[in-house]
């Protein structure tokens, strides 16, 4: 099938379903995901449709809402979920980041573990209601529907008042020179509080959000303790965050 051919199926797509994933598009195509996450930054260039992580939306000026996220790379945030299990701790005090990967981190928790979780996001402190030995302490503030999660001057507040463990962070992007970033101001401003007030920083990052920068600075990639994504700790591209001091898992 020819390049031409393969990107107006992927435009058909979008227009038909309003988004599209990667792995779907490779077994539509019959291609690698690779070749189509190409040819979705090509259309994205040309601004015939927005790609986002793990697939591509309908073109649109507005950052992607959960929802249209929570099904995007679902496999690859799995992985990442599998791989922080044996960082956390009883008895531990986690305050975990609004995000879809964070969702999955949440629901991945052993459910016997003593933990008190302190989160911003709605649906993390959802699905944590089946935990019987997690104490849930939820922040309060404005709502967010883009994100299911609150922002502002309450959440941030509040969020000083902490001292946790480890902040599980759901990154929007980084980079090493750019530093963390994202497309919600406030949002970005919540992540920043998080980092500020936690003892230790793991974020949760699918590897396309690497190397890529957003409007809006939350802090700088070595402020992050542990980075883990889905690929191998040894692949080339992690290489240069090793370099700069962060531990890779």
């Amino acid at each position: 099938m020819l390049k031409a051919e393969r990107q107006n199926i992927i435009l058909e797509q979008v227009e038909k379903n309003n988004r599209v994933v990667l792995d779907e598009l490779s077994t539509l195509l019959k291609v690698s995901t690779d070749t189509v996450r190409r040819d979705i930054k090509e259309l994205s260039d040309r601004g015939m449709l927005k790609a986002v992580r793990g697939g591509a939306i309908h073109q649109s000026p507005l950052p992607p809402t959960f929802k249209q996220r929570q099904h995007i790379e679902i496999k690859e945030k799995q992985v990442i979920a599998n791989k922080l299990l044996d960082i956390i701790k009883p008895d531990q005090v986690i305050l975990i980041d609004s995000g879809t990967t964070t969702v999955i981190a949440a629901q991945s928790l052993p459910k016997d573990i003593p933990l008190t979780v302190v989160t911003n996001s709605i649906p993390v402190a959802s699905v944590l209601q089946d935990f019987q030995n997690i104490k849930v302490i939820f922040i309060g503030g404005r709502v967010s529907q883009r994100t299911a999660s609150t922002y502002g001057y309450e959440a941030i507040e509040a969020i000083r008042k902490i001292r946790a463990d480890i902040c599980l962070l759901g990154i929007c992007n980084i980079d090493l020179k750019a530093g963390i970033t994202g497309l919600d101001y406030e949002d970005c401003e919540v992540k920043k509080a998080m980092i500020e007030t936690s003892r230790y920083i793991v974020a949760l990052s699918t590897a396309d959000k690497l190397g890529v920068l957003n409007p809006f600075y939350i802090a700088a990639a070595n402020s992050i303790d542990l980075l883990i994504t889905e690929k191998d700790p040894s692949s080339f591209d992690l290489a240069a965050y090793k370099e700069a001091g962060i531990l890779i898992k």
